[in-house]
């Protein structure tokens, strides 16, 4: 009977109970024959069914990815940067995934030269990273613009794998009604970023511009390209699952 799975076996290996099995079992879906009154699986068949669920020549990894420490393993980075830089060309503004903390995963995609400007500066760059991990904290049902340090507007989308919340989508470098900022305020910024009013003036004037309508565009494709990315992490997650249970299967 070694060449045979049981059914708890087999619950170990899927992550489903036993009425599942039993189901996919008695309507063809997974190999299977019946000794007596009980279900066995044969072990060679099940190792191939399982494979013609996942990607073919795709490497197995030694733990399936579950957590948040494995987020850059659940993000094709590649894949996910050319996604976000389109969009961010599309919609004429900043573009960034970030985790939980306010961290980057992704290269920010057109980002605006006042932003290009304060990632150059420690104490800018660092209260950056602590808004975006404010916003993190801030789900909402719609996306809202608020305003960063930097006076401009930014918004994000949250993205979850499965039912937990595992990074966002940041949108950013958007001026406000009211822009460039009055002297008075200019001059206040330079000092608070340690940086000459000239510099600041100069990248003052290359951030993105939007209409009220361009504003609303936005704000109606944040969550759908968050849910984009969301979706490719799930499938990813799922592939790494099926690719554990396969590396599992043929320890047994």
């Amino acid at each position: 009977m070694s060449d045979f799975l049981t059914t708890r076996q087999l619950q170990e290996i899927l992550h489903v109970d036993r009425t599942t099995i039993y189901r996919m079992a008695d309507r063809g879906r997974i190999p299977a024959v019946k000794v007596g009154s009980q279900w066995r699986f044969p072990r060679r068949s099940i190792e191939g069914w399982l494979k013609t669920q996942s990607a073919v020549g795709a490497t197995v990894p030694d733990v399936p990815v579950q957590n948040g420490d494995e987020l850059c393993k659940l993000l094709p980075l590649e894949c996910v940067q050319r996604i976000q830089d389109a969009f961010a060309d599309m919609l004429g503004v900043m573009l960034v995934v970030t985790d939980l903390n306010g961290q980057p995963i992704t290269e920010p995609s057109n980002p605006c030269s006042l932003f290009a400007l304060a990632e150059r500066l420690p104490a800018a760059q660092s209260r950056c990273r602590q808004e975006w991990a404010t916003l993190a904290n801030q789900p909402s049902l719609q996306p809202m613009f608020g305003r960063s340090h930097l006076g401009l507007l930014h918004t994000h989308g949250l993205i979850r794998v499965g039912s937990e919340l595992k990074a966002m989508l940041v949108v950013s470098g958007i001026a406000p009604p009211a822009w460039p900022p009055s002297p008075t305020e200019l001059a206040r910024m330079a000092e608070s970023l340690n940086v000459t009013e000239r510099e600041l003036d100069g990248a003052m004037h290359k951030v993105f511009v939007l209409t009220n309508d361009q504003k609303q565009q936005v704000l109606g494709y944040v969550q759908r390209i968050a849910d984009i990315i969301a979706h490719i992490m799930n499938e990813r997650s799922v592939l790494f699952t099926k690719l554990h249970n396969i590396a599992e299967l043929t320890r047994m």
